[in-house]
């Protein structure tokens, strides 16, 4: 799997970007946790004999389920 070298850029509910050097550090630590953890799935999965593709489509779903647990700051 390929990393991207790209920054997100995080923008607020109504647009505006996120320019806080902390909240982005943040983000970006949490996103490359995220990506290392379901890598890890998804070998695990693999090498038990697993379908990767099936894998892949219940973590999007796992995704979709997501709520947030705050309201949205304006």
């Amino acid at each position: 799997m390929k990393k991207t070298d790209r920054p997100i850029i995080w923008r607020g509910p109504k647009g505006d970007v996120i320019a806080c050097v902390e909240k982005n550090k943040v983000m970006g630590e949490n996103f490359e946790e995220i990506r290392q953890v379901c890598q890890d799935a998804l070998d695990d999965a693999v090498l038990m004999g697993c379908d990767e593709q099936q894998v892949r489509q219940a973590m999007i779903g796992l995704i979709g389920e997501l709520a947030g647990s705050y309201a949205p700051q304006e």
